[in-house]
């Protein structure tokens, strides 16, 4: 997702974001210990996308 359009969403949108990106995180990591996943990028770009919603965030709770 671009960064972008992360910070035109409302904090409730962020949050739901980001628990979806945290299960499809913890999807990604099962499918690796059982060899099912070929695209191991798939994580890396996941837990970017998690590091940034977090700092989106965390950059609105301080600006209130």
């Amino acid at each position: 997702m671009d960064i972008k359009n992360l910070r035109k969403q409302p904090s409730e949108a962020l949050k739901r974001n980001l628990q979806e990106a945290r299960s499809h995180l913890h999807e990604l990591r099962f499918k690796v210990s059982a060899n099912q996943l070929k695209d191991v990028r798939e994580i890396r770009e996941t837990k970017q996308a998690i590091a940034q919603i977090l700092t989106i965030l965390k950059e609105q709770s301080t600006q209130k």
